[in-house]
């Protein structure tokens, strides 16, 4: 085999093919991928090869057999290094890389722990093209040519690859219509487009999302102005200033979602505190909220919670558009009076905290430096939740009132590996170390919220505060799907995937006698309008999406960050409408009116953030701040329309 002639560039063949194989079976083997029928599977098989003909057909330009056989290894490894580094993240985050996660590297030493669960050894196989490559140009024996292709025969090379690039790209279109223009979902572009594709349209959404700003101006607010005002529900008379005066504490629960709540594993209780506050006279609990977080997690649960817009489709905003113009709840909070602070025992700078809560205008801003780790209190993100639940308070105490403090919770996170004596259960039984290991930190972080209202109590802060805690985002990705059915003893379904979206919301206001279960469809982008009118703050003239969840005018409609939403009659998830009461599919006819808005919606918010909108208004007077050149502009538009209409 190795003694025998091959042809001239049987090594460009051999790396076409080796990289294109492996691609796919990747693609089969490492990413939950949804095929629906053998035409989406003829697409995802077929889509490597667009590129990879090009990219790898470039090395035909090279003269020198040894800078050609260089140029297809260095494609090989870089193509391998994508692959890879998008499977070690799937294994976490059920999701693809963007390329602001790429430059989220201050972020990395804290990911450690995460990141060092997500790789193997035998990961290796991951580079089976760059062996196979290797070896080839090493042992086997290619036959001497006399000259090189002709510029004609490179021509129809390069003409044979985009051939291929635009047939995938029709079959893309046929179907998925409006994939590039519309989607919000990156499973979708990789299964269509595949995965070296996608990279290079992400480079250019984001590129483009950078000339947004600097090509944007005050006029693009107008619409979406417009839609934001007419969709503004009034308070709730009743609960509008139920609060007013009083501290308030926010409380972020990491990675806590629903299912564990008034629930037991294996016959043992797993928040038996937060099972009581549902129940208590004091406490609204709504078991119908959701988390609305792309791939920003915490960082975009505070996005949401501060601002009611939401987050990015790619990346996170704290990194991408930190220095952006914003009315975040806090700077609102601060003019009425409100010392604001956010309370977290990690470093100041993860997930660029420290710049994104100046533009927040974050007074204070109590990181891991603040806090006194002793020896046993330390977990791998920072300080574990009941010595910071214990500090926090002390800190609290020092505070002016009435103060605003926002508390980051960290042990109930991935992986999710507790110290002995902090466990107060027995781990779960199922094929998933991590879902097994969750109830675990989840039961810690229910005694961690226990001590905080125990110590709030003892430092006389908890009559004069309300307490509002949310889920801030899944902590059980679907990778873990099999081990989940197993607990909840049902197939988990795009349906019961949504559903394993809600997150636990609670308002607590000691002394109030207002408590209830709230069963409002709701999600995080309500949170800031329902926080600011419990403290007596009208919001009618700020700029954002969410609704208060008091307000009888609110509308059940949350939208998540991929296009998926949920009504108090529908869910649409994997591109069917469910019976949001039995699960079952049900007429596409009872989610169509929905699809657009939610769209809509998403993508508003986003040019809100590309565009740096908020530049351009003033939430004192709601009046945008124009140019005369762009009130010019809009006088001009509104004539051509009017004509239009009377044509």
């Amino acid at each position: 085999m190795f003694k025998k002639e091959w042809p001239k560039h049987s090594i460009l063949a051999i790396a076409i093919i080796a990289t294109w194989l492996k691609t796919y079976i990747v693609y089969k083997t490492s990413f939950s991928i949804t095929i629906d029928n053998a035409l989406q599977e003829f697409i995802l098989f077929l889509n490597p090869l667009s590129l990879l003909l090009f990219v790898y057909g470039i090395s035909l330009f090279f003269k020198s057999d040894k800078v050609k056989n260089r140029y297809i290894m260095s494609v090989a490894i870089i193509t391998s290094i994508i692959l890879y580094g998008n499977v070690a993240f799937y294994r976490f985050f059920s999701d693809f890389i963007t390329l602001p996660v790429l430059f989220q590297t201050n972020n990395f030493g804290d990911l450690g722990s995460s990141a060092s669960e997500s790789i193997f050894w035998t990961d290796i196989v991951f580079f089976a093209d760059v062996i196979i490559i290797f070896v080839a140009i090493k042992l086997l024996n290619i036959k001497p040519s006399a000259k090189d292709l002709t510029a004609a025969q490179r021509k129809s090379y390069l003409i044979l690859s985009a051939a291929v690039l635009f047939f995938n790209l029709g079959l893309a279109e046929t179907e998925r219509p409006q994939l590039l223009t519309r989607s919000f979902d990156r499973e979708m572009l990789v299964k269509n487009i595949g995965m070296y594709n996608y990279h290079l349209y992400d480079i250019y959404i984001q590129s483009k999302s950078q000339a947004q700003r600097a090509l944007a101006d005050g006029s693009e607010l107008v619409e979406v102005n417009s839609y934001v005002q007419s969709n503004q529900p009034d308070p709730s008379e009743e609960m509008f200033g139920a609060a007013e005066g009083k501290n308030l504490i926010v409380v972020t629960l990491e990675s806590l979602q629903s299912f564990v709540i008034n629930e037991e594993m294996n016959g043992q209780t797993v928040t038996p505190f937060l099972n009581e506050l549902t129940k208590d006279d004091d406490t609204i609990y709504f078991p119908n909220f959701y988390h609305q977080t792309g791939l920003g997690k915490t960082s975009d649960s505070e996005f949401l919670l501060e601002n009611s817009l939401y987050p990015l489709s790619g990346g996170a905003v704290f990194f991408t558009h930190s220095g952006n113009t914003y009315n975040s709840m806090a700077e609102s909070l601060g003019e009425n009076g409100y010392h604001t602070a956010v309370q977290h025992a990690n470093t100041k700078s993860f997930w660029n905290r420290d710049m994104m809560y100046q533009s927040l205008n974050i007074e204070e801003f109590q990181d891991v430096e603040s806090y006194t780790v002793g020896e046993g209190d330390a977990v791998n993100w920072g300080m574990k939740d009941i010595p910071f639940m214990e500090q926090s308070v002390d800190l609290m105490a020092e505070m002016p009132e009435p103060f605003y403090s926002r508390m980051l919770t960290l042990t109930n996170h991935h992986p999710f590996y507790l110290d002995e004596e902090d466990m107060l259960i027995d781990e779960y039984d199922s094929n998933s170390g991590t879902l097994n290991r969750y109830f675990q930190t989840a039961r810690y972080l229910d005694e961690a919220v226990k001590t905080l209202f125990d110590e709030l109590k003892a430092k006389g802060l908890y009559e004069n505060s309300v307490i509002v805690m949310y889920g801030d985002h899944y902590g059980i990705s679907e990778n873990h799907n099999e081990a989940m059915q197993q607990y909840l003893g049902k197939e988990i379904t795009p349906y019961e995937s949504a559903q394993l979206q809600k997150v636990p919301f609670f308002v607590h206001i000691p002394g109030s006698d207002k408590g209830y279960v709230e069963e409002e469809v709701g999600g995080q982008i309500d949170m800031r309008p329902t926080i600011m009118h419990l403290l007596g703050i009208e919001t009618e003239k700020d700029m954002q999406f969410g609704g208060d969840l008091f307000s009888k005018e609110h509308e059940e409609f949350v939208v998540f960050r991929d296009g998926r939403f949920v009504t108090d009659k529908n869910v649409y998830a994997g591109n069917v409408c469910y019976d949001s009461e039995t699960g079952e599919e049900t007429d596409m006819a009872q989610c169509q009116p929905f699809i657009e808005p939610a769209l809509q919606e998403l993508d508003y918010s986003e040019s809100i953030i590309n565009g740096d909108l908020l530049r351009f208004y003033d939430e004192k007077n709601g009046q945008l701040i124009l140019t005369e050149e762009e009130e010019a502009k809009l006088e001009q538009e509104q004539l051509q329309k009017e004509a239009e209409t009377k044509e």
